[in-house]
């Protein structure tokens, strides 16, 4: 029973993409919401401008439909994970889509300022340490290697911020390239869904199946070349998802590695601006991560998929550290 409630979650969720991107897609286009490309990125770059942008709201659609209709299968009400991730979800993404709503319609390229988004950022896991914690949730954070933890309290709020507002701007970091964040997204979420199984906690391992779903049928059409981006409404959402699987199912310390790809590419920033101001000198020729390989000469089909080989590694390697060590 709980196999094919899986099964079916994968399945809805991929083809309420598939079948609505046909649809969006075009709508897209006679809105004029296509994306803007900065003149700093690479110049092979260019030609993608006025590629329709804000796919994220078919894959936040789906998300919820799928979620919604395999938890009413399986369960007589939504259990207050499920409402916080899809809380945390919708908020996110909703951030997001005013962030790509403001530089495709008012032609303001950098979107919101970034004080605004953080601060958005932070009312949003705010409320949702407020929910989680008004239910009895745990304060208590595990390390990932043996079954060592310790509790933080009421300093567990900080956590909670630090991790939906740092892996949210982490996977929107890492949106730079056709099918990048849809394919290593969709390995992440795969791994916690295997994880969220092994504790028993089915109603979230429904909710990360369904976002594997979702994002599996926007990369239909998001690989290159990509005919839709998902923009800041699709990166943010999932970013604040799957560090609010990380929290819920107690592996907040694990997502370093099952999201890794999201935590180098953060990293690779943070030495470029810090070398830069210090020394003069940039590390790399360009960040985030995934340009440096494109500007060294390889192509963007290549450091994508080399890229999603890694997050592959880096999820079984954080699958096998969780149930087997």
């Amino acid at each position: 029973m709980k196999e094919q409630v899986i099964f079916f979650t994968i399945i809805m969720g991929f083809l309420i993409s598939v079948l609505l991107s046909p649809i969006f897609i075009p709508f897209l286009r006679r809105l004029k919401f296509g994306q803007s490309i900065r003149e700093e990125g690479p110049k092979s770059h260019q030609k993608k401008s006025g590629t329709p942008t804000m796919g994220g709201v078919m894959i936040l659609f789906s998300i919820i439909i799928t979620t919604l209709v395999m938890i009413g299968k399986y369960s007589d009400q939504i259990p207050v994970t499920v409402f916080l991730l899809l809380f945390v979800t919708f908020g996110f993404g909703l951030l997001g889509f005013l962030d790509d709503f403001i530089k495709v319609v008012l032609k303001r390229n950098l979107g919101l300022t970034s004080r605004q988004k953080l601060l958005g950022q932070i009312i949003i896991s705010v409320i949702f340490y407020l929910i989680y914690k008004h239910t009895g949730q745990s304060t208590e954070i595990k390390l990932p290697f043996g079954d060592y933890s310790f509790d933080l309290g009421w300093s567990y709020v900080f956590l909670i911020i630090f991790w939906l507002v740092g892996f949210s701007n982490a996977v929107n970091l890492t949106d730079g390239l056709d099918g990048l964040v849809s394919g290593t997204s969709a390995i992440a979420f795969g791994a916690f869904a295997v994880l969220a199984w092994n504790q028993n906690n089915f109603e979230i391992a429904i909710f990360s199946v369904a976002v594997v779903g979702a994002v599996l049928g926007f990369l239909v059409f998001n690989a290159h070349p990509a005919k839709v981006f998902m923009g800041d409404t699709g990166s943010l959402a999932l970013g604040g998802a799957i560090a609010g699987i990380a929290i819920l199912t107690k592996l907040e310390l694990l997502l370093i590695i099952i999201g890794g790809v999201f935590v180098i590419e953060t990293l690779s920033v943070i030495l470029q601006v810090a070398s830069f101001k210090t020394t003069g000198k940039r590390i790399f020729r360009m960040s985030p991560l995934h340009h440096h390989y494109e500007l060294v000469g390889w192509s963007e089909w290549r450091v994508v998929v080399t890229f999603w080989s890694v997050g592959i590694i880096l999820a079984v390697l954080g699958i096998y550290i969780e149930v087997w060590l």
